[in-house]
Formats: C-alpha cells, sequence, structure tokens
C-alpha cells in the first residue's frame, strides 16, 4: 500500500523554461473564459427578459444551470482526462464550449438558452481540471509551480471582473447574444497556440466504472440543486434539503463503492493525508465566506449607504482586484513565511475583514467597508492560491486530473453553499427584526431590504424614513449575525488547520 511520503513523492524537479511559461498564457485563454461566462449574463438579463420573455423560474435557471453542471461534472471530467489525455480533453472543451455559446448566442427561445447554458457548464467542467493538471505536470519546481497557480488563480478571479465589464461594452454596441461570442476568437487564438502546451495521461489507468461515475454525478448535482433551492426559497424549504440529503447518500455510496470495486474513480487513500484534508477543507470554507457575506456587501452599497448602481458596481471591481493581487502576492510570501503559516495567514486576514463587517452601521464611513473588503478579498487570495497548489501538487502525476476535479468541486460547492446559507440566514434575521415593527411595514417590506426601499417609494415621507430606518437596522442586524458566524467558522478552520498540520510535523511527515 502507498504510504503518504509515496503520494507526497514527485518525479525530479526540473525548471520549467520559456515553453512551459508561454503554455501558461495559452492555459489563460480557456480560464479566462470559464470565469467570464459565469458573470457575464448579469448584465444582459433585462434585454434577453425582453427578447425571450422567459417566466420567474426560467430566468433563474438561465443564469444558474451552468455553475449547475459546472459542479456536478468536475471530478468526472478531471478523472476523464487522466485517462484520455488531459490537453486532448482540453481541446475537446473548448471547441465544444464555443459551439455551445453560439448556440446561446442566438437561441430562440428561454428554454434553448437553458440548454446551451447546460451544455457551456458541461465543457466548463472540462476546461477547469485539465487547466489545473497541465499546469500540475508542466511545472515540476515547487517554487515555479506555485507562481504558476497564482496567475492561473488570478486570472481565474480576473475573469469575473471583466465580465460585467465586457458585456456592458458588448450590450452598449449589439444584441443580448453577443454576450456569449466572446468564446469563439478566443477558441481559435487558443488551437493556434496550443501545440506549446505537452500532452499527459496516466498510460496504465483502467477504465473506471459507469455506475461509479453516475452515482457521483447524481449526488453532485442533487446536492447542487439543494443548495440553489435554498439559495432562492429560503432555508426552510424541506424539498431542498431532501434534495441535499439523497445527495450526501448517493455520494456515500459512491465513496464507499471507490473501496471495493477494482479501477476507483478517485483514489480515497489522499483523503487519510491530513494535510490534504486539510487543505480541502480551507477552501471550501474560504469560498463560503468570501461568496456568502459579498451578497450583503452589494445590497449594504446601495440600499443602506445610498450609492447609485453604477458607484456601488465600480466599488465591487475592488475587491476582485485585492483578489487578483493576492493570489499574485501569495507565491512571494513563500521566501519568508512557511506555505502552511502563509495559509493561516490569509484565513486570519480574512477574519479581520470579517469582525470589521460586524461593526458597520448606516453612517459607518466608506473607508471602513473598504478596508474589511480588502481583508477579506486578500485573505481569499493567499488560501485559494496556495490552497488549490497544495492539494493538486499532493497527488501522483498520473492523477492530478481527478484531484483538480476535487479541489475545483470544494471552492464551487463551498461558494455556493456560502451563498445559499449565509444569505437564508440574513434573511431570517431580516425577516425575524421586522416582525415587531410598526403598522409601515408592508409584508413586501419584510421580505428584504430590496422590498422594503421599493414600498418605502409608495408612501409619505415620514412613514416611508420610518420604514427605511427600521428596515436599514434589521438588515445590518443580518450582516453582522452572518459576519459573525463566518468569522466563528474561520476561527474553528483555523485552529483545525493547525492541529493538522502540527500533528503532521510531530509524527514527522
Amino acid at each position: 500500500m502507498e504510504t503518504e511520503a509515496t503520494l507526497l513523492s514527485s518525479p525530479v524537479s526540473s525548471l520549467a523554461g520559456r515553453r512551459e511559461w508561454t503554455g501558461l498564457a495559452v492555459l489563460a485563454l480557456p480560464t479566462l473564459l470559464v470565469s467570464m461566462d459565469a458573470t457575464v449574463t448579469y448584465l444582459a438579463i433585462p434585454s434577453l427578459s425582453a427578447s425571450l420573455k422567459p417566466t420567474g423560474a426560467q430566468l433563474l435557471w438561465i443564469t444558474d444551470i451552468y455553475t449547475f453542471m459546472e459542479g456536478g461534472f468536475l471530478i468526472i471530467m478531471g478523472a476523464l482526462g487522466d485517462r484520455i489525455g488531459r490537453k486532448r480533453l482540453l481541446t475537446i472543451g473548448f471547441v465544444l464550449f464555443a459551439i455551445a455559446s453560439v448556440m446561446a448566442a442566438f437561441a430562440g427561445s428561454a428554454n434553448l438558452l437553458i440548454a446551451a447554458r447546460a451544455i457551456l457548464g458541461i465543457t466548463g467542467a472540462i476546461i477547469l481540471p485539465c487547466t489545473l493538471s497541465l499546469i500540475r505536470n508542466m511545472f515540476q519546481d515547487e517554487r515555479q509551480r506555485t507562481i504558476a497557480f497564482g496567475i492561473y488563480t488570478a486570472c481565474y478571479s480576473g475573469g469575473t471582473m471583466l465580465g460585467p465589464l465586457i458585456g456592458g461594452v458588448l450590450l452598449t454596441h449589439f444584441w443580448w447574444g453577443s454576450v456569449f461570442l466572446i468564446s469563439v476568437p478566443l477558441m481559435f487564438l487558443f488551437l493556434l497556440a496550443s501545440g506549446l502546451l505537452p500532452e499527459y495521461r496516466d498510460t496504465e489507468a483502467k477504465q473506471f466504472s459507469l455506475l461509479s461515475a453516475v452515482l457521483l454525478l447524481a449526488g453532485m448535482l442533487s446536492v447542487t440543486y439543494g443548495i440553489k433551492y435554498i439559495a432562492e426559497s429560503g432555508i426552510e424549504k424541506f424539498a431542498a434539503w431532501i434534495s441535499i440529503a439523497a445527495g450526501i447518500l448517493l455520494i456515500s455510496i459512491f465513496l464507499y463503492a471507490q473501496k471495493i470495486i477494482r479501477n476507483p474513480l478517485i483514489n480515497l487513500r489522499l483523503f487519510s493525508i491530513p494535510t490534504f484534508s486539510a487543505t480541502l477543507a480551507t477552501l471550501f470554507l474560504g469560498l463560503f465566506c468570501w461568496s456568502g457575506l459579498y451578497l450583503f456587501v452589494a445590497q449594504y452599497l446601495q440600499l443602506v449607504l445610498g450609492l447609485t448602481p453604477m458607484i456601488s458596481g465600480l466599488l465591487t471591481l475592488l475587491p476582485a482586484a485585492i483578489t487578483m493581487a493576492g493570489c499574485m502576492l501569495a507565491p512571494q510570501t513563500l521566501r519568508w513565511i512557511p506555505r502552511t503559516a502563509t495559509i493561516i495567514l490569509g484565513n486570519i486576514i480574512m477574519l479581520a475583514g470579517m469582525l470589521i463587517f460586524t461593526q458597520l452601521e448606516a453612517d459607518t464611513s466608506l473607508i471602513v467597508l473598504i478596508i474589511a473588503s480588502t481583508c477579506l478579498s486578500l485573505g481569499c487570495g493567499f488560501i485559494v492560491t496556495l490552497g488549490i497548489d497544495m492539494v493538486v501538487s499532493v497527488a501522483p502525476h498520473e492523477q492530478a486530473g481527478a484531484v483538480s476535479g476535487i479541489s475545483e468541486s470544494s471552492t464551487t460547492f463551498g461558494s455556493a453553499l456560502g451563498v445559499a446559507l449565509l444569505g437564508s440566514i440574513g434573511t431570517a434575521v431580516y425577516r425575524s427584526e421586522m416582525l415587531p415593527a410598526s403598522e409601515v411595514v408592508t409584508e413586501e417590506a419584510r421580505n428584504t431590504l430590496g422590498g422594503a426601499w421599493a414600498a418605502s417609494q409608495q408612501m409619505p415621507n415620514q412613514s416611508s424614513t420610518t420604514l427605511l430606518v427600521h428596515a436599514r437596522s434589521a438588515f445590518l442586524e443580518s450582516f453582522h449575525t452572518a459576519a459573525l458566524l463566518a468569522s466563528a467558522a474561520i476561527i474553528l478552520m483555523i485552529v483545525f488547520f493547525i492541529v493538522t498540520t502540527l500533528n503532521r510535523s510531530s509524527n514527522g511527515k
């Protein structure tokens, strides 16, 4: 049986040259594209709604089906890349992504657009783990590989920031479908330059069980659906928890099957490595807190501080830019601070930002919010860059694809669950705070701060002011509660990570 030392070992280190760094630039194209496509549709919603006239449920699926399908297929596609070749599968995925983008751009109905977005999510699940695993194989030197992963995570963060900006420019001059056509020129550029990429695959890998793949896919999709249902309809929805429970059961059966079948889809022995498991948990929780709390920040900017949507949008670009800076800065800190200590530092920086969030009030200076957001984003950048590097580097070269899928799944589900749970808890706190309000509070105002603002526009000045003061106070209480819960989770994570790494050191691993 392989020991942890065996799993952590790698081929003799060699420095990457110009070809590898140029190849990394080529891999930036699909990375940017997948992250941009998750956000590029946001500004197109009004115009595509006017054109396709989707129902409320259809509109939600247009925006959600992409990440829903991506999360379900990540691990399977990563394992498939190990077997048929990561460059080959990446090329196939990029071409299919471009074709699906054209389908989305010229979709004549809401259902066709949903179907195209579903295919985009599946092909996005091909691209991400293949890209990560190729980086893992191209850069054998530890320091160079960390820098390469920093560039990768910066590109991914930059894509989420560029999506709305590019979408806005295109929508100014063209129809809503134009936002999907960005992938076509990027695909041609990638095909022209893909010769610079090496091919890697596990020549000894056996074909994995189709039943295993079906169990994992059904379980992941069921959990993802439950999380999104909670995010849309609230934490009290019984059907959402049934979906999550069914998904967990299917995933548990899948994990058990991996122990007894001859050709498992993933190597479960990796999870017995404390650093591997602890780092995965840190990645999950870091994205959980980051995504969940920024749901509140966007509302705070517009509905509490009263900033215009344009100014609020520009300010939300700052966290994305800081996250990119954190991704690029993280590898440089390893010159002075050990890797595990840097990940702990990232958690502490995030914690500082969350604690500042608990002190925000309606009259708090915007500078305070910027400082808190900076801490949250910078710390998250450290965690994601070094966390992905640690998780993917632990795996043997031949299993890099499957492990890349596991790593991407932890961040995807962490982000989705953060929005769902912290958002639902915040909504519950807001509603409870609004219950003892005066008669000026309508049912619409009790649901959300946005609903309260809309209701206030139909009231006399005095009643409007009373309602908004009470609603903003209730929202701040919900924001503070979510930030406190996230802070407690991060503190527990820091303790767990320290104990895990200390135990590993004391055992001489």
